[in-house]
């Protein structure tokens, strides 16, 4: 183990270095080999060390890696024309982060405001929601402590609570612009919106002029089954961001709108490394590889599969059920385990498991959207014994 003092404390991390990874499977410095099931935070769609992924890495560095913002590159536009013909949206801004994606997303509606609502400003969002970690992204977050922790926050961003359409109704004022949302909650706890919801937000937005912004940093990217996971509710958003599984492992973002939104002019956007040729030629083998025929197929099929098997151990263990879309599920445990699980995952001998507790009373899953229905079976396996040796 090297000397990790430089590094600034920020999370507490176990004394190991992940050196190597393939699929779902990471290796440490010890050699010892883990199942991962988180995947990054949902970053990995198509698992470590992607073949395809691996290429046009290789590929695009021999031939430029940076040209500067200030110049079109074939992959950035390859990758842009690849996400508006699969989508609503006719225009794409690339960024790195989806923290940055959503701090666009605010920029952009906020902009469209003052051109076509007298100014209006407020972003109604929600409870327990995750936008990012800049200043204005943790205003626009639900997460309990939030508002505290570097105050003061951005104002401009009033809560309302998941599928409750009279919540946000009441918050709609001559102020608003848009409602913001998590198409599924996934820091929240893995919770999803309901179809009626998203139908009922769609037309109340219409009815009052207001916009539409979906955040799918962690669902978009096929992790719900569809390629974003508004096509789940057949509405078409005015905004979109995508991040994690965009670039699959890669710094890739992006913010996606109508041409009817599209409003910035220079000087409004920009960023160094914005659309550089590296990161998007990833990113449009990242989108390949999701588009092919039948991928997205077995995603649906591999979380359905995925749900069967935590339902089985929930039955087993008296647990509270489980949740999600696609291959973004939690285990509902009906206590505050959550922690101590994921610690005893990871530290199991001879193999460990990566997963994640959102919230102390549940377990969330993101493996690759390509994981095998071996991978899930031996990770239920490797649960089913954890979950019987857990304090009841």
């Amino acid at each position: 183990m090297h000397d990790t003092s430089s590094v600034m404390f920020i999370t507490k991390r176990p004394e190991i270095e992940m050196v190597s990874g393939q699929g779902s499977w990471l290796v440490d410095n010890n050699g010892k080999r883990y199942l991962d099931f988180m995947q990054g935070w949902a970053v990995n769609c198509l698992g470590h060390s992607n073949p395809g992924m691996i290429a046009a890495l290789d590929a695009q560095a021999r031939k430029v890696m940076n040209p500067s913002p200030a110049f079109f590159n074939q992959p950035m536009i390859e990758l842009a024309n690849l996400l508006t013909q699969h989508s609503c949206f006719d225009k794409v801004f690339f960024a790195n982060s989806g923290a940055e994606a959503n701090e666009g997303a605010i920029k952009l509606a906020r902009k469209w405001g003052k051109l076509h609502k007298n100014g209006a400003y407020q972003i109604i969002t929600f409870d327990h929601s995750f936008h990012g970690r800049t200043i204005a992204t943790m205003s626009a977050s639900g997460k309990p402590g939030w508002d505290t922790m570097f105050a003061p926050q951005v104002s401009g961003f009033p809560k309302a609570d998941l599928n409750d359409l009279a919540s946000v109704e009441k918050l709609i004022n001559d102020q608003t612009v848009a409602i913001m949302l998590e198409p599924v909650q996934g820091e929240g706890g893995v919770i999803p919106a309901t179809k009626e919801f998203m139908k009922q937000l769609r037309e109340l937005t219409i009815a009052k002029g207001i916009l539409l912004i979906v955040d799918e940093v962690q669902t978009g990217c096929g992790r719900t089954g569809k390629l974003f996971a508004h096509q789940l509710f057949d509405i078409k958003p005015d905004i979109m961001t995508l991040g994690k599984g965009i670039g699959g492992g890669v710094p890739l973002s992006a913010l996606l709108c109508t041409d009817a939104v599209a409003s910035f002019v220079p000087g409004d956007q920009g960023g160094t490394y914005n659309g550089n040729p590296l990161m998007t030629a990833v990113g449009v083998s990242v989108i390949s590889q999701l588009i092919a025929p039948g991928f997205l197929q077995g995603v649906v099929a591999t979380g359905d599969y995925l749900k069967e098997q935590l339902l089985k151990l929930s039955d087993k263990y008296h647990l509270d059920g489980e949740r999600g879309e696609g291959l973004l599920r939690a285990l509902k445990l009906g206590r505050d385990i959550g922690p101590e699980l994921v610690e005893k995952a990871r530290t199991q001998e001879p193999v460990g498991l990566l997963i994640n507790s959102p919230s102390p009373n549940l377990l969330r899953f993101m493996p690759a959207l390509n994981v095998s229905r071996e991978e899930i079976n031996q990770m239920i396996s490797m649960l089913d014994l954890l979950l019987a040796q857990a304090p009841k």
